[in-house]
């Protein structure tokens, strides 16, 4: 038989193309898992790297980042400077996370540090107030505004906010003069309503320390405006250590006060607003725009469902290529009885050729067999079933059938 046209979908194989090609199997494909890892393998090799990364990353910096004023920590946001050099006074410094530990913690020998009182809510504001009534030792706010002054130190209000300069004491308290100018403006500034107490470091006539008076014998509360004297980038400033020693270093033990996230206020509006109704108002508009832009872009750009399109395949494909690959597709699927079709239209639209049996007769018995007997010289058995059969029953018998074709095709060519 001569080789197909690579374009008629009748094309039949060689005679020469190996069972294998020519004749369908039902061969497996493989393991559904083993293909899906060779299609998958890329990607799933690229997320095991980013993750490998990034849990890397994070056990190499969980042990020595932490938060803004935490003792632990040598950022320059962190306060562990000023924790090593209390140490080395012989103060010991624990960080302590809730209000209860806090207050079990407490006592004359003790100051207690609380690094946000505006984040606590009311079950930690009363808590800490105990601290400051019963502990009789020293307890350090930090920056208290208008939520906690309240609870904490009802005797003092904040005088709006200071600008971030250093300051001059401006009173007699020992540690304010022992320290001399330090950076404490960044922050609230405070007054009172006549209370005993001693005021430093004026800003615009308002103190940004205020030191009052506890209602136990030997304790007292400091408001610090702002906590900028105790971050390691700043502690070296002026006379900014030698205050922050004296007033966190009176006691042999420092608590340490850093509210977790549970400790956060409840009541707090902004905490109970949703996601939207944070947005300003105005971007709810800008956001819906953007919004029904997307929409229509998508609907722009999207593929639109309409006729197929014929185009020309960028390359020629050989006919033996052809055949072969579509052989191999009938044997994957296991079609012999669309392959035997196959091969006995190609054969009959050929014989019809060669004999002179117009198209249209061509896959007619009593048209194209008669015309074909009539060009072989002997018997050539039942020619029928031959061009117009019934599926093959195996792989083997579709071979054959194969190469009863080509053979017929030969001698009616060569009669």
């Amino acid at each position: 038989m001569t080789a197909p046209t690579p374009d008629p979908p009748t094309a039949a194989p060689r005679s020469g193309t190996p069972a294998a090609a020519a004749a369908p199997t039902p061969a497996g494909s493989g393991p559904a898992a083993l293909l899906a890892w060779r299609r998958f393998r890329g990607a799933l090799i690229c997320l095991a790297i980013l993750l490998a990364a990034a849990i890397t990353l994070a056990a190499l910096g969980s042990g020595s980042r932490h938060g803004r004023l935490d003792p632990r920590s040598a950022d320059p946001d962190g306060s562990r400077a000023v924790a090593e050099l209390l140490q080395a006074r012989g103060v010991t410094t624990r960080v302590v996370t809730t209000a209860r530990e806090a207050a079990a913690a407490a006592g004359p020998g003790t100051t207690v540090l609380v690094t946000d009182p505006d984040r606590l809510g009311d079950t930690q504001r009363r808590t800490i107030r105990s601290v400051i009534d019963l502990s009789g030792g020293r307890t350090v706010l930090l920056a208290p505004g208008g939520l906690s002054l309240p609870d904490l130190a009802p005797a003092a209000r904040t005088k709006g906010g200071a600008f971030e300069r250093d300051l001059d004491p401006g009173c007699t308290l020992p540690a304010a003069l022992s320290a001399g100018r330090a950076g404490t403006g960044g922050g609230h500034r405070y007054t009172t309503d006549g209370a005993t107490g001693t005021a430093c470091y004026p800003d615009d006539g308002h103190p940004t320390l205020l030191v009052l008076p506890s209602g136990t014998t030997g304790g007292d509360t400091v408001l610090l405006g702002s906590g900028t004297i105790l971050l390691n980038k700043r502690l070296a400033s002026e006379g900014n250590a030698s205050l922050a020693l004296q007033l966190l270093g009176s006691r042999p033990e420092l608590v340490w006060y850093l509210p977790s996230l549970t400790e956060v206020q409840d009541e707090d509006p902004a905490a109970q607003k949703s996601l939207f109704e944070l947005v300003p108002r105005g971007w709810g508009w800008a956001l819906l725009q953007l919004l029904l832009a997307a929409a229509l872009a998508a609907l722009w750009r999207a593929r639109r469902l309409g006729p197929l399109v014929t185009e020309q395949l960028p390359v020629a494909i050989r006919a033996s290529e052809t055949t072969e690959g579509r052989a191999r597709l009938y044997r994957k699927a296991g079609a012999r009885d669309r392959a035997a079709t196959v091969l006995r239209t190609a054969a009959r639209e050929r014989l019809a050729a060669l004999v002179g049996v117009p198209p249209t007769g061509a896959h007619e018995p009593a048209a194209l067999v008669p015309a074909v007997s009539a060009r072989l010289t002997d018997g050539h058995g039942d020619l029928t079933a031959l061009l117009f059969g019934t599926t093959p029953a195996d792989d083997a018998a579709l071979v054959a059938l194969a190469d009863h074709l080509d053979a017929l095709e030969r001698e009616v060519r060569t009669s």
